[in-house]
């Protein structure tokens, strides 16, 4: 009853006017930041933090969360109309989103991600408001082997739950592991796989390479095929988007397990991005559809966008009741929370409560305000396919190249961004699925440092890993997705063998 009480007060103070017009602006620029490949959720709040300094505290973060949920909004929006994810996260969101488009259902897919966000966003805020200290509690017991645990999952449930032939799958995750293994060794202090060249020191960036792996690739792709943009005969109004309201609920089993995945990976430290990855295998596995996905099914853009809309979103609850960020994006706020001089952790909800409740309140408002915007703007976003390709191409590549350049302001990153291009367009030509690649850039030097940092610890012992309930569970799931395929395809031979002589008889 005193959350209750309280989240009331975070309302009052939430809906000051001043604090609502902070919320449309920051709800705006943040779907520009999403859009614009490469600024990322985490570079445009960094960037627009200074712009925060001269508010209230509550103020500021309401201002900077939102721009946190448009970014997450918006990154769905280029990787459904062009194929080049705005985000890490919506790279899950273009396997079935941008062939909708090519499809000419545009604004069907985008419908579906805005409103999938939305669910994923509210039910995280919900658990955040109901469950906040059980869960905090539960975070605390993750430790460096529990971290692997969770990645080895999401690794496991890519290969195991895909239809993609397991040989070509894993050849593609070996790739991004080594590409993940460039530059400084964060144990050691080795340098690795640098050739002399200071540039990778710092290893590869990951949105240089999802930039140059899905947008360069894809026009090298479009551009053999002849210049055409297929989809730019989209058309959207109020009543596409009531039919695709219409249309979701039939995907609630899909929605309600995103939001437990994204939740799970949000309060752990894995985040938004396997988090999209693991809900949309499970969802194509388990789907009845799920020979479609990659296809055009609006279940593969649900899937993905519930589930990093909430992990997004819970990322931000170990941030306030512990003061250990989930997320990059929740790393720089946690940075503004300490330059205004709040200390993140449990005192923060006794010292703080008209900031905290305030903020929490923020999130269900926020989300609504920021459905509403990008659904109010949809037409706009649906206008850019009926652009000719031989005009948007152009721009994409300045648009991919502005991305790329931002990151560390460095042309290097360009040609290297150029260069992902010509890889990402030779995978693709030889049937090589991209996104193992792409989740094992960006989770493959988290997960050997994890991994080392565990075996350290138990001074080279590999019982770290089964060495309590919660770690050895996360493990043993990992191993049934792993070979999941091989244990359904045993379950078959079995049932059949069982009921061959019963069959026979009758």
């Amino acid at each position: 009853m005193e959350e209750l009480v309280n989240l009331f007060h975070g309302f009052a103070v939430a809906l000051q006017p001043y604090n609502i017009m902070l919320m449309v602006i920051g709800i705006v620029l943040g779907v520009i930041i999403g859009v614009l490949p490469g600024l990322g959720g985490a570079n445009g709040v960094a960037i627009l933090l200074p712009l925060t300094f001269s508010m209230s505290p509550t103020s500021a973060i309401i201002m900077l969360s939102c721009i946190y949920w448009g970014a997450l909004f918006g990154g769905a929006i280029t990787s459904i109309l062009f194929n080049i994810p705005g985000e890490p996260w919506s790279v899950a969101t273009t396997f079935d989103g941008y062939p909708m488009a090519q499809q000419g259902k545009a604004g069907e897919a985008l419908t579906a991600a805005f409103t999938s966000s939305f669910v994923g966003a509210l039910f995280a805020v919900v658990m955040i408001t109901l469950v906040a200290p059980l869960v905090a509690s539960f975070a605390l017991q993750f430790g460096p082997a529990e971290k692997f645990a969770v990645y080895f999952l999401a690794f496991c449930s890519f290969v195991g739950l895909s239809k993609e032939p397991p040989f070509k799958t894993i050849a593609a995750m070996m790739i991004g592991f080594a590409l993940a293994a460039v530059g400084l060794d964060s144990i050691t202090g080795q340098l690795r796989l640098t050739f002399g060249v200071t540039h990778l020191l710092n290893g590869f960036d990951f949105l240089i390479a999802v930039i140059g792996l899905f947008g360069i690739g894809e026009i090298l792709l479009t551009m053999e095929e002849g210049l055409a943009f297929r989809g730019g005969k989209a058309k959207i109004n109020l009543r596409v988007v009531l039919q695709t309201w219409k249309e979701l609920p039939k995907y609630w089993m899909t929605s309600l397990r995103s939001c437990f995945i994204g939740c799970w990976m949000g309060i752990t430290p894995a985040g938004a991005t396997p988090a999209s990855f693991m809900s949309y295998g499970i969802a194509k596995r388990m789907a009845k559809n799920g020979k479609n996905f990659g296809k055009g099914e609006i279940e593969g853009v649900v899937a993905p966008e519930t589930a990093a809309h909430a992990a997004g979103t819970a990322a931000l609850l170990p941030m306030l009741s512990l003061g250990v960020p989930g997320s990059p994006t929740a790393a720089v706020l946690l940075g503004g929370l300490l330059i205004w001089g709040l200390q993140p952790g449990p005192m923060l909800f006794v010292e703080q409560k008209e900031f905290v409740w305030g903020l929490i309140a923020s999130m269900y408002l926020g989300n609504i305000v920021g459905l509403l915007v990008v659904l109010t703007c949809v037409p706009i976003f649906a206008a850019i396919l009926r652009v000719p390709f031989s005009i948007i191409a152009p721009l994409i590549l300045v648009l991919c190249a502005i991305g790329a350049y931002s990151v560390h302001s460095s042309t290097f990153d360009v040609m290297l961004m150029l260069v992902f291009g010509v890889i990402g367009y030779l995978l693709k030509k030889c049937n090589y699925p991209l996104a193992p690649l792409v989740l094992a850039i960006v989770l493959g030097d988290k997960a050997e440092e994890a991994f080392r940092q565990s075996l350290l610890g138990s001074q080279g012992s590999f019982g770290i890993f089964l060495s309590n309930p919660l770690v050895s569970t996360i493990m043993i799931l990992g191993l049934i997705a792993l070979f999941w395929s091989v244990i359904q395809e045993g379950y078959t031979r079995l049932r059949a063998t069982v009921a061959g002589p019963g069959s026979r008889a009758a």
